[in-house]
């Protein structure tokens, strides 16, 4: 592999550098306007039949602009394309019914493919809803929420006929390059990450991101998703990587160490939830959202704009449901909010 690799990662500045990290792998920025995230690394693999793109980028005028120059700066702008989402995340997935070319495959994970079903996304959303409003989410900030988060406005079309889920060490060859599938769930239920063994390359999605720590929070369907998390960073922290291609931002440390920089974050996040329910027992998630600290450059809460309040509870939640997995932490119905205490 090229010993600049890792290096490109790292200087990356700006929307418009698309990079060839490896013969026929490609960088594509993709810029996610009005979102925190700022861009989207999704990546190309030029095939000698087929090409694979790995992400897309939301369903929008921005994306789609960025995602065309891509493929034109790649030369594969007339390529017979399958597209892998590495989760069901919108600024990742929105534009695959768009891009995917005739007789092409979406991949997906296979415990992301439900949410590819129209009738799923109904459903999860009222549950979600609920599970938001017992928590003490204000009914007026979750209306809020309906129209402004991407994740509800942003996607692809669902109900396609070509969504095909990938099952754990399932593999792909495209071109020279062979991808295995390596389940990590935590940030979604199904998210994958693509293992490139001869090459020492993983893509990591969004399971590992090195300059800012990826959304945890609960889903109707998946039971403790940190712990499920935390299990997934122990298994990839076993690989031989010397190249993570994130989907987000830039390299920054090794990815052992950026790891075990991400254990110990929701270690210590684990322990501000105990120390402030021991101090303040009774509380909602919404409370103790308020109550926590967070990187945002905002003077406080009541300053928050309302979707980062709801990632923010999410996360929250996403950690009592841990705590209350090891024992650590009981919940009590009051007749309309959950409330918590430590054991």
């Amino acid at each position: 592999m090229r010993a600049d690799a890792v290096q490109q990662l790292r200087d990356v500045h700006g929307p418009d550098r698309v990079l060839e990290l490896l013969p026929g792998l490609f960088r594509l920025p993709i810029p996610l306007p009005r979102n925190p995230l700022r861009e989207l690394n999704a990546y190309l693999i030029r095939g000698r039949e087929r090409s694979l793109l790995i992400d897309t980028g939301f369903r929008e005028p921005a994306c789609r602009q960025a995602l065309q120059a891509g493929l034109r700066a790649a030369g594969a702008e007339h390529d017979p394309l399958d597209v892998l989402l590495t989760h069901i995340h919108t600024d990742h997935t929105g534009l695959a019914s768009e891009v995917v070319r005739p007789g092409g495959a979406i991949y997906i994970g296979r415990g992301d493919y439900p949410f590819t079903s129209r009738a799923w996304e109904e459903e999860y959303w009222g549950r979600i809803d609920q599970r938001f409003l017992q928590e003490g989410f204000p009914p007026e900030e979750l209306r809020i929420t309906t129209g402004t988060n991407p994740a509800r406005t942003l996607g692809p079309d669902l109900d396609l006929p070509n969504y095909q889920p990938l099952e754990d060490g399932d593999r792909l060859t495209v071109g020279e390059y062979t991808l295995e599938v390596i389940a990590a769930p935590g940030h979604t239920p199904g998210q994958i990450c693509l293992w490139m063994a001869n090459q020492q390359v993983l893509f990591t999605a969004d399971h590992v991101l090195f300059d800012i720590t990826p959304n945890i929070t609960v889903w109707p369907s998946y039971a403790n998703p940190l712990g499920g998390y935390l299990d997934s960073l122990a298994l990839v922290r076993r690989l031989p990587v010397r190249l993570p291609l994130p989907a987000h931002r830039t390299v920054q440390t090794g990815l052992q160490e950026r790891i075990d920089e991400i254990i110990a974050h929701h270690s210590r996040r684990c322990g501000e939830v105990l120390t402030v329910l021991s101090t303040t027992p009774g509380l909602t998630a919404y409370d103790l959202t308020a109550r926590m600290t967070w990187d945002i450059r905002c003077r406080g809460w009541e300053d928050f704009p309302v979707p980062q309040k709801w990632f923010a509870v999410g996360e929250a939640m996403a950690h009592l449901e841990y705590l209350m997995a090891r024992g650590q932490v009981a919940r009590s119905w009051d007749g309309r909010f959950w409330r918590h205490r430590v054991t």
